[in-house]
């Protein structure tokens, strides 16, 4: 066994929450939350997709608020932490301070990978009101590893316990992650972690280069479920590592169990890699804008792989949601 322990973050309460149209309910919640905690995940992270305060006409509105998730997931998890994402902007100090008052105690405050600098007081906040807290920088296959560094410095600065890099697009390959986790390990003292998504298949992969570049925390889904393509499957990717030696200090046939029993029967649909899904990935296009381009495709007779190559080209990022039905009236015009 490994002496380095790898940290498994299971989102699929979060992320997984954008391949159910942030549909889940508290029952739902309820038995992941629970079921995840007994196989030892040591974080959990719950929220909508686009995080505290993401449910809207411009992200999708959720089936049942997720502070009653929330609460209801805290009620059942005892050794893990539970985690909110935060997106300034969307989100503010006063959600996460409703989040904490119902039973979350950790957050990873989210910024596009240049703009670090927006999440400081959330991150200031957090720590001095004993949240465990994380830096996550999106879309990090925009930024050059140096960049990447320099953004990782103002969350240091701001007092956060790591810092995370999340291929929102499915865009890297594994030298992409090893590049970047690399330089970032190189510059900066505070353990580094890695969210991926699968959208040309190489979820699983570009985890486990991050982890032999120096990552400690690896985001994960069970059954892969998430946006896009989907994300790094965690039953799969701890039977990976545990195959290499890696200390995760999980079950993982009781996640085994999990995905299978109970996660599976929730999905709308199998997370599979189909065209549109796979083109988010080849144009480097965020994930969670996959549904919004499957409506607006079928609102005005397009190719969603039309769309999603435009949306590249423009280089548009999280939070720019409502512009892909602008994009798509564009096309319509032109065609």
């Amino acid at each position: 066994m490994r002496e380095d322990k790898i940290h498994i973050v299971d989102t699929t309460l979060r992320d997984g929450s954008h391949a159910v149209s942030h549909s889940f309910t508290v029952e739902q919640a309820v038995a992941i939350a629970g079921g995840l905690d007994k196989a030892g995940v040591e974080l959990i992270e719950i929220s909508h997709g686009d995080g505290i305060a993401g449910s809207s006409i411009n992200y999708g509105f959720s089936g049942c608020p997720e502070l009653d998730l929330i609460e209801a997931a805290g009620k059942v998890v005892k050794k893990a932490k539970l985690g909110v994402l935060l997106l300034p902007g969307i989100g503010t100090i006063e959600d996460l301070k409703e989040a904490k008052a119902r039973g979350a105690n950790a957050v990873r405050v989210a910024t596009h990978v240049t703009e670090a600098d927006i999440a400081i007081q959330h991150i200031q906040w957090a720590k001095q009101n004993g949240m465990f807290t994380v830096g996550f920088l999106m879309m990090s296959h925009m930024a050059s590893p140096e960049k990447i560094v320099e953004q990782a410095k103002i969350f240091e600065d701001a007092g956060a316990d790591y810092i995370n890099l999340a291929d929102s697009s499915g865009y890297m390959t594994p030298a992409d992650v090893t590049a970047r986790i690399s330089a970032l390990k190189a510059a900066s003292k505070l353990p580094a972690g890695f969210h991926a998504h699968n959208n040309l298949g190489l979820a699983v992969a570009n985890s486990l280069a991050a982890v032999e570049a120096g990552a400690s925390y690896v985001d994960a889904t069970c059954r892969g479920l998430g946006a896009g393509s989907g994300n790094t499957q965690t039953e799969v990717f701890c039977a990976v590592l545990q195959r290499l030696g890696y200390n995760t200090g999980i079950d993982t046939y009781a996640l085994m169990d999990l995905a299978e029993n109970v996660v599976e029967p929730m999905m709308h649909r199998p997370q599979a890699i189909r065209t549109d899904s796979l083109m988010l990935g080849y144009a480097g296009v965020y994930s969670s804008f996959l549904l919004h381009t499957r409506r607006a495709a079928e609102k005005f007779g397009l190719s969603p792989r039309d769309i999603l190559v435009e949306l590249g080209k423009r280089r548009m990022v999280g939070g720019q949601e409502d512009m892909i039905v602008d994009v798509a009236y564009q096309l319509k015009q032109k065609a």
